[in-house]
């Protein structure tokens, strides 16, 4: 039997290194056009005196005989450079020379301080610079596209522009965020700031935040989804005439040309049915993309937009994240058979059918909990104070306020959870034969401390594969908002600040699921598990359908909920699902709820605090 167990396990153990090699071999074929693409990993002092991190993608054929056109990328807030995969990938395929950044504030750039957002165009600008002395791209053929935020850094860059002796931007692409349609200064007069400039919008129709119009006293007069009829978008098509003296209404998705002070410019907007963050991987928004920046600046390599190859690296990056889920558990279990973790191993007894006490008590537990997770959640993001340390308003130690705000949450729910333990044990367990040592609650404090040590271990080997990924590959393990990337190691100092909330709730999640609700149902115990999975992240799911459905319906969202309270939650929605797979696995092969539930807190940590926005006060 145990001959068994190990060759079953080795089988998983190998699987999970064999989908990691080849997420890696495939995602770096793909992103480098199958090596016609030299991607080069940077750090590098800018002018505004910060360290910037970025990707640069050189097409073969490219050189100071035969120079093409360069594009500056950037995502938006609260991500980091690899979330621009799908333009990247898509932009130097077809010839361009292609930086993809970590604005400031995100990923390994330097903190962004607080009170100078704009900093270098929040590091864009400073990327065009770079971008302008390589040798081999076109000076005048420079083009800029942000996504969200990054459309912000965009427009930041414009002004900079501008005020520069010579201009070097001559194509802007703002993705999911507004164009400036009026002039501050001139009594917010419409005009054209990007004057000579090609210029798009991807105005998408179910934006969470930007594209509507609003009265005098701030109440919302048009959905995004009317956008493109509004006179902030007729503008912008007519290159900042007063839409009522405009001799025609616009429409979306055609290119309008017209003389600004002697060149010829470009202005379109798209309005895809999308969401805000589904414009990162989106196959219309890539096709605007592609479409735009031919018109702007002329693919060195004609390629049909429609032509796309990105989702087989999202493919690819996706099956990494696979492999990385099922290394924890593997590799956990494989460490049980070395000498230094071999006293850990204690299979737990197996699960058996509840009776009908159990199962009241099972399922007023699991109800309570999840009213509590949804209607925590809405209570911190109307709370002022908590909001104020979210978005960095507050000085505070906290410099991720997003991490922070999820962390809180985390941490809320893990006291919740010991509470309905706590009631659970006093007024049935303990006179219903439930016994704290031999579910492991209670483990020994020998076992405790070594059950850390292997969990530490575990995580260590576990990112060890993501930055052997990285600098021999330049990929990671995504999918959309999901990431596993290598970081800096600045951020495991700012981990520390964070890890005690998620311990707060992932280990004992991990308690409440091995311990006080381990049994079958239909004599399965993976329907048991199955059920306690959904359990973890049905609030926040329902959350989210509600925040859409409502948005689908009206064209705005729910009331007093801001849109990116939802959004925070989609990578939240996936890990708490998966996370009860994980400590489940640990459990039946130790007995000891604490090494999985370190193990899920370890891990969210450190995605959670590489994946975000810091910054400095």
């Amino acid at each position: 039997m145990k001959t068994s167990l190990t060759k079953k396990n080795s089988f998983w153990l190998f699987l999970s290194l064999a989908l990691v090699l080849i997420s890696a071999i495939g995602a770096s074929v793909v992103q480098t056009n199958a090596g016609n693409v030299t991607i080069k990993d940077m750090r590098w002092e800018t002018s505004s005196g910060q360290e910037m991190s970025a990707l640069l993608f050189k097409p073969d054929g490219v050189s100071a005989e035969h120079k093409a056109p360069g594009i500056v990328v950037s995502h938006g807030w609260w991500n980091n450079r690899e979330m621009q995969d799908a333009n990247y990938v898509e932009l130097a395929r077809r010839g361009f020379v292609v930086i993809s950044i970590d604005m400031y504030g995100h990923g390994n750039s330097d903190p962004l301080v607080n009170d100078d957002l704009a900093l270098g165009g929040t590091g864009m600008y400073d990327a065009v610079k770079l971008m302008a002395d390589l040798p081999y791209v076109d000076t005048n053929k420079i083009g800029v596209s942000g996504h969200s935020n990054g459309a912000r850094a965009a427009n930041f860059s414009v002004a900079l522009d501008n005020a520069a002796d010579t201009q070097l931007i001559s194509a802007v692409l703002l993705v999911d965020n507004d164009a400036v349609y009026t002039d501050a200064e001139n009594e917010n007069a419409f005009f054209n700031l990007y004057g000579t400039r090609d210029v798009g919008i991807v105005a998408d129709q179910y934006d969470e935040f930007f594209f509507r119009s609003y009265s005098p006293e701030g109440e919302v007069l048009t959905a995004p989804r009317d956008f493109i009829g509004t006179p902030n978008a007729q503008s912008f098509l007519n290159f900042g005439t007063d839409p009522e003296k405009a001799k025609e209404t616009r429409e979306a998705g055609n290119f309008y040309t017209e003389k600004v002070d002697g060149e010829e410019a470009i202005r379109v907007i798209f309005t895809p049915a999308e969401t805000h963050p589904w414009g990162t991987i989106s196959k219309t928004t890539v096709t605007s993309q592609l479409d735009f920046f031919e018109q702007a600046l002329g693919a060195p390599n004609a390629i049909d937009a429609s032509n796309q190859v990105w989702q087989i690296k999202e493919g690819f990056t996706a099956l990494g994240l696979v492999g990385f889920g099922i290394f924890l558990v593997a590799f956990t279990r494989a460490l049980l058979g070395t000498r230094a973790f071999a006293a850990l191993k204690k299979p737990a007894a197996p699960a058996v059918a509840a009776n009908t006490k159990q199962l009241a008590w099972f399922w007023g537990g699991l109800v309570v909990s999840v009213l509590f997770s949804g209607f925590s959640y809405i209570w911190l993001s109307q709370n002022a104070t908590v909001g104020g340390i979210a978005f960095n308003a507050t000085p505070t130690a906290f410099t991720q306020g997003a991490v922070y705000f999820i962390g809180l949450w985390s941490a809320i729910n893990g006291a919740a959870a010991i509470v309905i333990m706590t009631i659970s044990y006093l007024l049935f367990g303990r006179k219903n034969g439930f016994d704290l040592k031999a579910t492991g609650v209670l483990p020994g404090w020998k076992n405790f401390f070594h059950g850390i040590g292997l969990s530490l271990v575990v995580v260590a080997a576990a990112f060890f594969l993501v930055f052997l990924v990285d600098y021999f590959f330049k990929t990671d393990f995504r999918w959309w908002v999901v990431a596993i990337k290598a970081f800096g190691a600045d951020k495991l100092w700012i981990a520390l600040l964070y890890v005690p909330f998620f311990l707060a709730y992932y280990v004992f999640n991990s308690v409440s699921i091995n311990a006080f609700n381990r049994f079958t149902l239909l004599g399965k115990e993976w329907l048991n598990t199955a059920l306690l999975a959904v359990a973890n992240m049905i609030a926040p799911l329902i959350l989210v359908i509600v925040q859409y459905t409502t948005f689908a319906s009206s064209g705005q969202l729910v009331p007093g909920f801001g849109g990116i309270f939802s959004i925070w939650l989609f990578p939240v929605i996936l890990i708490l699902f998966v996370s009860a797979f994980i400590s489940r696995k640990i459990y039946r092969a130790t007995n000891n709820p604490y090494i999985g539930g370190f193990i899920n807190a370890l891990v969210v940590t450190i995605i959670s605090v590489s994946n975000t926005l810091t910054v400095t006060y």
